[in-house]
């Protein structure tokens, strides 16, 4: 079954959405600040930027998506998502194979592009969102999209993607979801597996900013022992699941890894691109 690149960007957010990935929202697990509904509203709300996403700049179509999202919810729900999604649909939408036309989409951002992403995340205001020595969102960038995340990378996970042509997403992200697919797994079990390979594989990134690396290092290792212990494929798995989960809830969702999250919508994003609904 074909699909378009509006109709996959909001899909994507939804099934990631609506899977009960540990310690984030979804259907019956609320945070004070921001509840599933909100992630429905956002979901339908980046449709029109998205469908434009081939006509426009990689900067403008996040802005637009972000500004479409600012008018449902006061809390960030989609910007990682929408920061990774954009390139991609641009790239989805040149043709040919996905990740070297991402490659040429990357290396063509511009000034203006950063203009619109810092705009974008300015309206968004991330959680844990700092100053950085170079190019800081509070300021004018002077440099190109790419460039402002690679300047990036050593400290965000989604800025990792841009300088890495998207390395998580296309070698663990998407493989890990194909196979979860490719054994029959419900989609919700298939992302929460994806979630959890990558977040066993790297320290989420939005953990570590708001409540440190060592945080992030511990919350990467007991992923890896809930995968251990079977994760979706088995009761044990199933029960160190939910331990899990409420382990990483607290009032200011510190241990809140969103950044995976994030990284999981973007592979979903690509497998209902490669045809993964059936």
């Amino acid at each position: 079954m074909t699909i378009d690149v509006a109709t996959a960007a909001q899909l994507a957010c939804l099934l990631e959405a609506s899977a009960p990935k540990p310690g984030n929202v979804s259907p019956g697990r609320h945070f004070t600040d921001v509840r599933y509904e909100h992630f429905l509203a956002s979901a339908a709300a980046i449709g029109a930027a998205f469908a434009e996403a081939g006509s426009r700049s990689v900067g403008d179509t996040i802005l637009r998506a972000a500004q479409a999202t600012s008018r449902w919810t006061r809390s960030n729900t989609n910007l990682g998502i929408v920061l990774l999604l954009a390139p991609l649909a641009r790239a989805a939408l040149s043709g040919g194979d996905l990740r070297a036309a991402l490659r040429q989409v990357l290396a063509s951002t511009t000034v203006a592009d950063a203009r619109n992403v810092y705009v974008a995340i300015r309206l968004a205001s991330p959680g844990g969102l700092g100053g950085a020595a170079e190019q800081d969102v509070h300021d004018e960038p002077t440099v190109t999209l790419l460039e402002a995340m690679t300047l990036a990378a050593g400290h965000d996970g989604i800025a990792r993607e841009y300088a890495t042509a998207f390395e998580v997403t296309f070698e663990t992200a998407v493989p890990a979801l194909m196979r979860g697919r490719g054994d029959r797994l419900s989609w919700d079990d298939a992302v929460v597996e994806t979630f959890m390979t990558v977040l066993a594989a790297s320290p989420d990134t939005h953990v570590a900013r708001r409540g440190g690396p060592e945080l992030a290092a511990d919350i990467s290792q007991r992923a890896a022992d809930v995968l251990r212990a079977g994760g979706v494929r088995s009761d044990e798995g199933r029960k160190a699941l939910g331990y899990f989960d409420h382990s990483l809830r607290d009032p200011r969702n510190i241990g809140n890894p969103g950044t995976t999250a994030d990284l999981t919508a973007a592979a979903i994003f690509v497998a209902l691109l490669e045809g993964a609904w059936k």
